[in-house]
C-alpha cells in the first residue's frame, strides 16, 4: 500500500515534467530544457512502472530494454539531421505497432473474462478494439509516410477512383466488425473480427497517406504524431495505467493542435489534407517559355558583392539546405556578415522542410543564434526594407502565385514575400519545382537572381569571395 502511494506520486511528478517539457519545446531558447524535462519524466515513469507494477519476467523485460535502448542509441548517433522527418515517422509507427501488440496480448489474457463481466467487459473490449484500430492506422500510415519522406515512395498522391467511398466503406466495416467483436467476446470468441478489423485499419492507414501529396507531408507528420498519442492513451485505458492515459492525451492533443497550425499556415483545411490530392507532380521542370520570362543567373562573386553592399540581409532556408547539409556554412556566412556590421536575420515558414520545426532544428545544430531566427509572421512586413534575401533550397514557401493566383493549387497559402525586397538570390540545383509540384514565378522576376548548384558548394564559394 505504501509503495502504491509512491507509484502515484511518481506518476504525478512525471506528468508535471511532461507538461513542462511541452511548454519548454514551444520556444527555441527553452527547448533544450524542455527536452531534459521529458527525459527525466520518462525515466521516472519507466522506473516507477518497472518497480511498482511489473511482478514477473524481469529477465525478459531487461533484455527488451537493452535491445530497444541499443537501437535508439545507434539511431540517434547515425541518423543525420536531414533524416529527422523520416526518423520521426518511423518512430510513430513503432508506437502504433506497440498499441496493436498490447491490444492483442490484452485480449488473449486467459484471466480477462474472470476479471471483467457485464458492462465492464463491454467497456474493456471497446477500449481494446479502439486501441488496436488507432494503432494499426498509425503503424501503416507512418510506414508509408517514412517511405515518402525518405524518397522510397514517390511524393505524388495516389488518387483511386471513388476513394472517398472506399474510405467510408472501410470505416463502416470497422464499425460493423467492432459490434461483432463485442458480441462474440462475451462468449469467449472475437478473434476473427478483431483480426479482420486490424487488416481494414492497416489498409485504411496505407490508403490515407498514399492519397496525400508531398506538399502536405509536414501536416501528415504532426497528424501521425497525434494518432500515436491517442493510440498510447487507448492503451492506457486497456491497461488501467493513468500515466499512459495522460501522456497519450498530451501527445495526441498537442499533435492535433500542431496539425491545425500547419493547416492554417498552408491555408488548408484538415479534412482537405486527409482527403489528399495536393501536390500532384514530382519535381517537374519549369517551362521557361514566353509566359514565364527568362531567369537571370548570378555568380558567387557577384553574390558576395551584393551582400557586402547590403545593410539588411534575410536568409530563407528550405529543404534544399537540409539535403545539401549547408546549415554549417550558412552559420559561417552569417558570422562573417555580422562582423562586417550587416544585419542578418532568418525567416522561417511554418511548413519549411518536411516536418514542423525542421529548419529550426538544423539552424540550432549549426549554432545559429536564436535571437536572429524569426517566424514568418514576425518578419513578413519587413521585406521592403531588406536589401538582399537569400532563398536556400526553398520553393513553395516563397511562391508569389499563392497570393497572385487565389484559384491556384496553393492559392491563399501565406508565404514569405521576399520579392518585395530589393534583390532576391535563389539557390537551387535546377529549375525543378518544389515538393508541391507548383511552378514559381519568383524565379522570373526582375529583381531575382538564380545561383545554381549545390547549396553547400555555392555558399562556400560566396564565403570565400567575401
Amino acid at each position: 500500500m505504501e509503495f502504491n502511494g509512491i507509484l502515484v506520486v511518481s506518476y504525478i511528478i512525471a506528468t508535471i515534467l511532461f507538461i513542462l517539457a511541452l511548454g519548454g519545446l514551444s520556444n527555441q531558447e527553452t527547448a533544450r530544457r524542455g527536452n531534459w524535462y521529458g527525459i527525466v519524466g520518462m525515466a521516472i515513469a519507466l522506473l516507477a512502472t518497472v518497480w511498482g507494477i511489473v511482478t514477473q519476467a524481469y529477465a525478459e523485460l531487461l533484455v527488451a530494454l537493452l535491445i530497444g535502448g541499443t537501437i535508439g542509441l545507434i539511431a540517434a548517433r547515425r541518423v543525420q539531421m536531414t533524416q529527422m522527418p523520416e526518423l520521426v515517422a518511423i518512430l510513430h509507427s513503432l508506437v502504433g505497432l506497440a498499441a496493436v501488440a498490447v491490444g492483442f496480448a490484452n485480449f488473449m489474457d486467459p484471466e480477462r473474462l474472470s476479471r471483467y463481466a457485464g458492462v465492464a467487459l463491454t467497456i474493456h473490449d471497446i477500449e481494446t478494439y479502439l486501441g488496436i484500430l488507432i494503432g494499426a492506422v498509425t503503424f501503416s500510415g507512418s510506414v508509408i509516410a517514412f517511405g515518402k519522406l525518405s524518397g522510397r515512395i514517390g511524393g505524388k498522391p495516389l488518387i483511386l477512383p471513388a476513394r472517398h467511398w472506399l474510405n467510408l466503406l472501410l470505416l463502416l466495416g470497422a464499425i460493423w466488425y467492432g459490434y461483432g467483436f463485442v458480441e462474440q467476446s462475451a462468449a469467449g470468441g472475437g478473434m476473427t473480427p478483431l483480426i479482420i478489423m486490424t487488416v481494414i485499419a492497416l489498409l485504411f492507414g496505407i490508403h490515407m497517406v498514399m492519397a496525400i501529396g508531398g506538399a502536405d507531408m509536414p501536416v501528415v507528420v504532426s497528424m501521425l504524431n497525434s494518432y500515436s498519442g491517442w493510440a498510447a492513451s487507448a492503451t492506457g485505458f486497456m491497461l488501467g495505467n493513468d500515466l499512459l492515459i495522460v501522456t497519450g492525451a498530451l501527445v495526441g492533443s498537442s499533435g492535433a493542435i500542431l496539425s491545425y497550425i500547419m493547416c492554417r499556415a498552408m491555408n488548408r483545411k484538415f479534412l482537405a489534407v486527409i482527403a489528399g490530392g495536393f501536390g500532384t507532380s514530382e519535381g517537374t521542370q519549369l517551362a521557361g517559355g514566353e509566359d514565364q520570362g527568362e531567369v537571370v543567373p548570378i555568380s558567387p562573386e557577384d553574390t558576395a558583392d551584393l551582400l557586402l553592399g547590403a545593410r539588411e540581409v534575410m536568409i530563407i532556408p528550405g529543404y534544399g539546405m537540409a539535403v545539401a547539409q549547408a546549415q554549417h556554412i550558412v552559420h559561417e556566412l552569417t558570422q562573417a556578415l555580422r562582423e562586417k556590421k550587416i544585419n542578418v536575420r532568418f525567416g522561417i515558414h511554418p511548413v519549411a522542410g518536411r516536418m514542423p520545426g525542421h529548419m529550426n532544428v538544423l539552424l540550432a545544430e549549426a549554432k545559429v543564434p536564436y535571437d536572429i531566427v524569426y517566424e514568418m509572421d514576425e518578419i513578413n512586413d519587413d521585406f521592403p526594407d531588406v536589401d538582399v534575401s537569400i532563398v536556400i533550397g526553398a520553393n513553395d514557401i516563397v511562391n508569389p502565385s499563392a497570393l497572385e493566383d487565389p484559384n491556384g493549387p496553393i492559392g491563399g497559402m501565406p508565404v514569405l514575400e521576399c520579392w518585395k525586397g530589393k534583390t532576391t538570390i535563389v539557390l537551387k540545383r535546377s529549375m525543378a519545382t518544389g515538393y508541391a509540384g507548383v511552378q514559381n514565378p519568383l524565379f522570373f522576376k526582375e529583381n531575382t537572381r538564380m545561383l545554381f548548384g549545390d547549396a553547400k558548394d555555392s555558399l562556400d564559394a560566396v564565403f570565400k569571395a567575401l
